[in-house]
């Protein structure tokens, strides 16, 4: 995991750093200043005797290492280099989802039960990244799945307690109720969970033309979050900013200006073609859009499963380069679907991305990879739970009751899914060579 290996680093470079100032004050200035001060000691010798001169020399020893004890307890300062990022994919909260969240002798939602298997992996990370497929309209709009959806509040109570960041919300399905979807959903954040950053989504103009940078560990990381469309239902008349749409004169404004004022960009576009294991023309070419014009980080999301991961390299001089995700599947979902690829659909990823900061302030991409989820689905309360692929097993995967929608789900099937999509990166991230 992505966390131990930073501590793990931190940890072998105080050893070193303490190894070689121990060195250098022993072996190099201790000897340089006993070689200029041979005389003097010759005749200290002479005075004093060899015993009171060892007295001495043990004492300069406890000296320096005083020294370097005081200097090895400076604060840490390679924490505030160094920024941990992972993303899921799709919350995309179908009926049956509704109603495992249930409680109907409390008259509640409860979720927390989705994130159980995976609450580590994000509140370990300095910045947690989620799609939130569905609008947070609350319970009074109705809470639906499948074609319109809308969520209960208590959907974005569970992300906060998992440990998310940042929430994603310019999708498909963020007008489904309309401008009142958009302003309950804002303002619930707003009240509520004021500290999330809340992207794609705005109740008013000037919120809109704002870049949401977060300032971590001492890096100042844009994110910027963009759909295709809305499922043909138009952008309020009274609301023309409620969404962050792909349009290329916004897109560029925004990275514009994080290029100006963020050490790093990442974009999140929801883009491509729904159950398409593979990138389309049409997200190529906006990756390159965004890579031209300052995007270091791409995470996408729509397709609903996984899509493959590459580097973006634009022509200019300036050899710039993006890493980019484009699907990362869904991370929750019960499709009501059934038949050959809904199998697909239980498979999901996160992204896992730690950057680093040079001695100049510039950020870059140290190291990346991806963690394979699986989403588990049975009937009853708090049936549904999205595992890590190495926790998850034959027999669950066995009991998985998507198999009842499509037969091809199984352990290897799923094993096989990702290794064709991601490979060794599934297995092993990659660490990137910045000489």
């Amino acid at each position: 995991m992505l966390y131990s290996i930073i501590m793990k680093r931190h940890g072998n470079c105080h050893a070193i750093a303490l190894v070689i100032l121990i060195s250098t004050l022993f072996g190099c200035g201790f000897a340089k200043d006993h070689a200029e001060n041979k005389t003097d000691v010759t005749d200290m010798e002479e005075a004093l005797g060899r015993e009171q001169i060892g007295l001495m020399q043990d004492y300069e020893i406890m000296e320096a290492q005083d020294e370097a004890a005081a200097i090895t307890d400076i604060p840490d300062v390679s924490e505030s280099e160094e920024v941990s990022v992972i993303m899921v994919g799709d919350i995309l909260l179908h009926t049956s989802i509704e109603k495992a969240a249930f409680d109907e002798d409390l008259d509640e939602y409860n979720y927390d039960f989705i994130f159980a298997n995976t609450n580590d992996l994000i509140q370990q990370a300095d910045i947690a990244i989620v799609n939130q497929e569905v609008i947070i309209g609350g319970s009074d709009l109705g809470v639906s799945g499948y074609p319109a959806f809308n969520a209960p509040y208590e959907i974005g109570d569970a992300l906060v307690e998992s440990g998310f960041d940042v929430i994603c919300h310019a999708t498909n399905h963020a007008l489904d109720k309309g401008a009142k979807g958009i302003l309950n959903c804002t303002d619930y954040w707003n009240l509520n969970h004021p500290d999330i950053t809340m992207v794609g989504i705005h109740e008013n103009l000037e919120d809109s033309e704002e870049v949401s940078i977060i300032e971590q560990n001492g890096m100042r990381i844009a994110v910027l979050n963009y759909t295709y469309g809305t499922n043909g239902i138009p952008l309020p008349d009274n609301m023309p900013y409620a969404v962050d749409m792909l349009s290329e004169d916004k897109v560029i404004t925004d990275l514009e200006y994080a290029e100006t004022n963020a050490d790093f960009t990442i974009v999140v576009p929801h883009w491509g073609t729904e159950y398409s294991l593979k990138a389309t023309d049409y997200q190529k070419k906006w990756a390159h859009i965004f890579t031209e014009n300052g995007a270091d980080l791409i995470i996408g999301a729509h397709p609903h499963v996984i899509e493959p991961v590459e580097w973006i390299y634009t022509d200019d001089v300036d050899d710039k380069a993006a890493l980019c995700y484009y699907s990362l599947g869904n991370f929750v979902n019960w499709t009501s679907g059934t038949g050959t690829g809904v199998a697909d659909r239980m498979v999901g990823g996160m992204a896992d991305v730690r950057l680093v900061s040079d001695k100049d302030g510039t950020v870059h991409i140290a190291e990346y990879g991806i963690i394979p989820l699986v989403c588990h689905v049975s009937n009853g309360p708090e049936g549904i739970s999205v595992y890590r692929f190495d926790d998850y097993d034959r027999a669950l995967a066995d009991s998985n009751e998507i198999r009842l929608q499509d037969p091809a789900f199984s352990y290897d099937y799923c094993r096989d899914l990702i290794d064709d999509i991601w490979g060794d990166l599934a297995h092993e991230s990659v660490r990137c060579d910045t000489d």
